[in-house]
Order: C-alpha cells, then structure tokens, then sequence
C-alpha cells in the first residue's frame, strides 16, 4: 500500500497523547519516560515504570495493571479483532474497508497503539491524556484513508472488554479489588474522543 505525502504527513502528526498537563503533577524526568515510550512508539518497561515509581511515589496505584495489559496486549487486541470480524465478517474480504490485508494489519496495529496509550494514561493517572491537535490529525488521516470508524470504535470498546476481564483481581498480579470500575473511564475517554470523529 503506497501512501501518499499528504497520509505521510497526517501520520506523523497523529499523536493520540500529550503530557502537556502532567508537569502539575509529574516531576520533569518522569514525564520524560512517558515522552520518550511515546516518541518511540514502545509500551512502558519494568525498568521505566519502576523508575516512574520512584519519583512519583503518590501516583503509582496502577502501574500494576499498566504491566498486565503490556505483558497481554497480544490476547487483548486478539479478542478486540475477533470481535470486529464477528460483527463485519465482509471487512477485510475484497471490496470490504479493510482490504486488502495491509490495510486489516495496519488497523490491528492502530488497536496496539490505542491500548499503548491508554497504558499511559493509566500509569500517570490522568484520564484526560489525549491531544486535542493529534487526534483532529489523526481523523483527517482516517477519513483521507477511509477508515471504516464504527468498526475502530467497536475494536476500542473490545480492548476495553477484553482488558477489565484480564484485570480481575483474582489473578493475583497485585491488582486491588474494584480495579475496573476505576481504570474503565481511561479507555471511555478514548472511545468517546474517537466516537466524535465524523467524515
């Protein structure tokens, strides 16, 4: 799949995050970790989020959960794609939205990055984690690329299903109870930012 300039150009401006606001929040060198994940497009390590939990001991309550979704984004945006397919079973056949297969692909890696962000925003705890000028690039490249969105969307929300199910606390990784309802509002923020992209 040739991308033309203009696709080149709104990729490279489509950044879903923005730490503009942490600095209330964050000490500089922190918000440096979460820069440079980002910027290298990378989920957060164990050496990051431990050097995270040292220079902001208040804010650590979910850096937990941030390394279960890491260490199972695979199964997560396995099942977020199996749902897509079982609701657009045509999507990625000839003359569906997501064909041909470079197209499906470069959709099942959106889904890796949404859930990488969403990392971010948990391991920060803020709920408020986007960019408002990144996303706006980001639905100029969707629509540039027509992007089927109702089926992105109904991906996101099975990122968040299949992410609050590995995050029961009965599994033993250190996750307190009443986790999902507290980490849900990170992936509906998301979800409602996307669900307001119209083209």
């Amino acid at each position: 799949m040739t991308l033309t300039e203009t696709v080149k150009e709104l990729i490279a401006k489509s950044r879903i995050v923005s730490f503009a606001e942490w600095q209330t929040s964050h000490p500089l060198e922190a918000i440096k970790i979460f820069q440079a994940a980002d910027d290298s497009g990378k989920y957060l390590t164990d050496i990051d989020l431990e050097q995270i939990k040292s220079l902001t001991p208040n804010r650590i309550a979910y850096i937990d959960v941030v390394k279960n979704l890491r260490d199972r984004v695979s199964e997560i945006i396995d099942e977020a794609r199996e749902q897509v397919l079982i609701e657009y079973p045509d999507i990625t056949s000839p003359g569906g939205s997501l064909y041909p297969p470079e197209r499906a692909s470069a959709c099942w890696r959106d889904f890796w990055h949404f859930l990488r962000c969403i990392t971010y925003g948990i391991g920060g705890q803020h709920t408020q984690y986007t960019s408002s000028e990144g996303l706006n690039y980001m639905k100029l490249l969707y629509e540039e690329l027509e992007v089927p969105l109702e089926a992105m969307i109904l991906g996101l929300e099975g990122i968040k299903t299949a992410s609050l199910k590995r995050c029961e606390p009965s599994q033993k990784d250190g996750i307190p109870e009443g986790i999902t309802t507290q980490i849900a509002p990170y992936f509906d923020h998301l979800i409602a930012k996307m669900s307001a992209f119209k083209y």
